[in-house]
């Protein structure tokens, strides 16, 4: 084994491709057939889109639990710990199994280069195939068509929206996006569209392979009614489904796109009502919306984009607070950070930028404050350089009936996140 721990492999990693994201899928298909191609052995859901994805992936995960299924869980980028991102029977695979792993995957790779995704995603296909699952529940990473995680055939496939991200990569319109991420549909196999305005290239794809497209308000609908809400489809009929424990009015629609999925494919996995009602009430992500009460209260939420900033508004409005709002960010350079700001300008009455700098593609607090100023007025603008001094200093001015929000990116999150974690109770809230 070239390494004995998890933190000299992942550093390793880091520096093996010339790219930090080099979209294809010759080599890991390679490396894959190398390694024998094993058989995932399971009903395969792969999960794509703009925001929605990890909730509809979590959604999918707590359904299958409490249906009795084991599950296998594949998802990107990690809060805190890298371990986040594979999991088998909902716990977290352990440094020991992630560096047997990758062991297998560097001897049977040769001379391939694989980038740090691909390196991951090959580590929990291998690990999948071997533990013997029901289900494995794939989260596509930044695209779709040219994704590490399309090399495998997906039985039923998710698209949970479309909007304007990673437009270097994907394409500079909604259609193009589109495009890219319908490359995860297969001839014959469904794949259900669960969000609203769904570009016309993700239907013309369905059409041109011969996927089975079913779109949320044309194959089936949501029905709200009060505290519960319907399910209304040809073949399906899920009447009185609890209000989800995640947070937001979007996550019926997540949810209902994954139990029309799962619907797809029931004769492999049947779902009786009790299932369904449970995993819709147990199903968790951190990171989305996750309220942390306390004095002040703490609001964690991973909305780094125009369309996910909008729901996040959406939540703020409807969550009151006697005190300020104050706004933790910090972005990446490829986002839309002057549109975030844009979306959520009226609903903070200070706004902290965070430096990111030394992070691949990240953005310093000055850059960002540049871009973001024009769009906040007067609202107090402060550029950090330290999220630990910056959130010690907010907690030490705050009023406790304040709230404070940290967004953007994963790395901004999850540093708040260990920061919280790391605090006494008295000090923070919990």
């Amino acid at each position: 084994m070239r390494f004995s721990s998890l933190a000299e492999w992942l550093d390793w990693q880091t520096g093996l491709s010339p790219k930090a994201i080099d979209l294809g899928l010759d080599r890991v298909r390679k490396v894959w057939s190398a390694l024998g191609a094993p058989s995932l052995n399971a009903t395969v859901i792969s999960v794509a889109g703009t925001n929605g994805k990890g909730s509809s992936v979590a959604f999918a995960e707590a359904i299958l639990v409490a249906g009795g299924y084991r599950t296998g869980v594949y998802t990107s980028p990690h809060l805190i710990h890298y371990n986040e991102r594979v999991c088998i029977d909902q716990t977290a695979v352990d440094d020991v199994g992630l560096c047997r792993a990758f062991a297998a995957i560097d001897e049977a790779r040769g001379d391939t280069p694989l980038t740090y995704f691909e390196f991951g995603t090959l580590a929990a296909l291998w690990l999948f195939a071997e533990a013997g699952l029901d289900a494995v529940i794939l989260e596509v990473g930044l695209g779709g068509r040219l994704d590490a995680v399309n090399m495998i055939d997906a039985d039923v496939a998710v698209i949970t929206s479309i909007s304007l991200d990673h437009q270097d990569w994907l394409g500079n319109d909604l259609d193009a996006i589109g495009r890219e991420k319908a490359g995860i549909m297969r001839q014959g196999r469904p794949c259900v569209f669960s969000s609203n305005a769904m570009p016309a290239s993700i239907r013309r794809e369905a059409d041109r392979i011969g996927a089975k497209l079913i779109v949320a308000g044309e194959d089936y609908r949501v029905v709200r009614r009060g505290e519960s809400w319907d399910i209304e489809a040809p073949d399906l009929g899920r009447r009185a489904l609890p209000i989800p424990g995640m947070r937001g009015r979007i996550q019926i629609d997540n949810a209902a796109g994954v139990l029309v999925a799962l619907n797809c494919v029931a004769d492999r996995l049947p779902l009786d009502q009790r299932a369904a009602r449970a995993g819709v009430l147990a199903a968790r992500i951190p990171g989305r919306f996750e309220v942390r009460p306390g004095r002040p209260t703490w609001v964690l939420d991973v909305a780094h984009n125009p369309e996910a900033a909008g729901v996040l508004s959406d939540m703020l409005g409807d969550h009151f607070t006697q005190g300020k709002v104050i706004a933790v960010c910090g972005m990446l350079a490829d986002k839309d950070a002057a549109g975030v700001a844009r979306v959520l300008a009226k609903r903070f009455d200070a706004w902290y930028l965070l430096d990111l700098s030394s992070q691949p593609r990240g953005l310093s607090a000055q850059a960002l404050a540049t871009l973001m100023q024009p769009e906040l007025g007067d609202t107090p603008v402060t550029a950090m350089a330290d999220i630990d001094a910056t959130l010690s200093a907010i907690v030490a001015d705050s009023g406790e009936h304040d709230m404070v929000v940290v967004f953007g990116s994963f790395l901004t999150v999850g540093a708040a996140m260990a920061w919280l974690d790391t605090r006494a109770d008295g000090e923070v809230g919990a």
